[in-house]
């Protein structure tokens, strides 16, 4: 797959800080569910790309997860019955099952160190 540049703007979100209690796992993790590319820097943080290397960011160990969203970020898949399992098969849980925003096709999740997220699938997926 030909490596591609992100689209550079004014105002497009480009970077996440994801608090963690373990880098590692949390890296293991965001790759086996959503593909993320995982790298480490040049200060030797563990750092990631998501799926279509728009968005980049690591993972923090200087702030509590956060399980109780205030901003909730949602994650784009293809296809949300298996990334359901994914999720499960990784050490995460499912805290709001799919079905709860519809007709939107989501459902929230929280990974490993407990940091809520959501998933979300495109209707005409």
């Amino acid at each position: 797959m030909e490596e591609t540049q992100p689209t550079y703007g004014n105002g497009k979100i480009a970077y996440l800080e994801i608090p963690t209690l373990n880098q590692a796992q949390s890296a293991n993790f965001y790759r086996a569910v959503f593909g993320w590319r995982i790298r480490t820097r040049m200060d030797g943080a563990v750092a990631f790309d998501d799926g279509v290397n728009e968005v980049s960011g690591t993972w923090v160990t200087h702030r509590p997860p956060s399980n109780h969203p205030g901003i909730l970020t949602y994650i784009m898949v293809e296809d949300i019955h298996n990334t359901i399992a994914l999720i499960l098969a990784n050490g995460g849980v499912i805290v709001q099952p799919l079905g709860l925003d519809a007709p939107e096709i989501t459902a929230r999740f929280s990974d490993p160190s407990g940091n809520v997220m959501g998933i979300f699938q495109d209707r005409e997926s």
